[in-house]
């Protein structure tokens, strides 16, 4: 379906108990767009990100990654139909996702931290496998780190390791979930310049940041989730060009970065 959106969502609803997170969640990214997901904590960003990572299950709604559905389906009834496992890992297959923590083993070194998913899940000869994860780890500036363990690395290497992993497995859509919120802001840097070429490269990307700079320069479309709803949505010059929304002015005045409504 090649006038699919690479991502769409419609009518998402996600609740945990009697608490409901997100309510009605309509959301389209088209192929090679960056889009940045804002809004305050507990506003329901990163539960939307594993929802369209199908690492949550939504509640009610709809998901499709390039025109097929993830998860679920309406039925020949018209009901809601959960999809038979092989369906769903199929579609899951075209995301990699990158998670505020690192997630590396310990006891492997990078190399063997982005090759373990080729070898083990996607069944390549460990040759293969090498060769493959030597050229994301040299994509993300780590060729010559490849035999480091992620005790010897900083932080922000270590995140770049963790993004060679997702890619070598050959995504079509990554998904960052506040990649950069453990790291001092010179390792900050390391990891957003390697999202940047990601995005120069057509990658299409949905990235939970509190980085303002990035998702204004970098980002094609803003969402600004706030009580589990989308309260804004457009360009960046949209959403943070004045006069703007009020609720993005105190956002942005109470951002880490105080007076960041002031620099936009």
């Amino acid at each position: 379906m090649t006038n699919a959106p690479a991502i769409r969502v419609q009518g998402l609803v996600k609740r945990f108990g009697k608490t409901e997170v997100l309510t009605g969640i309509d959301l389209e990214a088209a192929r090679g767009e960056v889009t940045c997901l804002l809004g305050p904590s507990g506003s329901g960003k990163s539960t939307l990100l594993r929802c369209i990572a199908f690492l949550e299950e939504a509640t009610d709604g709809f998901i499709e990654i390039d025109g097929a559905p993830l998860g679920f389906a309406l039925g020949p009834d018209g009901d809601r139909m959960r999809l038979p496992p092989n369906d769903i890992r199929g579609v899951r297959s075209k995301i990699g996702m990158v998670f505020q923590q690192f997630n590396l083993w310990p006891h492997m070194t990078a190399l063997g931290n982005v090759m373990e998913a080729l070898v083990t899940a996607r069944g390549m000869s460990k040759a293969e496998a090498e060769e493959r994860a030597r050229a994301r780890l040299a994509e993300v500036g780590l060729a010559e780190r490849a035999t480091h363990y992620p005790s010897e690395l900083s932080g922000g290497q270590q995140q770049r390791v963790a993004i060679a992993r997702a890619l070598a497995l050959e995504p079509k859509i990554m998904l960052f979930d506040e990649p950069t919120s453990s790291l001092d802001p010179e390792l900050t840097g390391e990891v957003l310049n390697v999202m940047r070429k990601l995005a120069e490269g057509g990658m299409t990307m949905v990235v939970v940041t509190h980085e303002i700079g990035f998702a204004a320069s970098v980002g094609h479309k803003i969402v600004f989730l706030d009580q589990g709803k989308i309260l804004v949505e457009g360009t960046p010059g949209e959403v943070f060009g004045k006069p703007r929304h009020p609720r993005i002015d105190q956002f942005l005045d109470t951002y880490l970065d105080r007076g960041a409504a002031g620099l936009l």
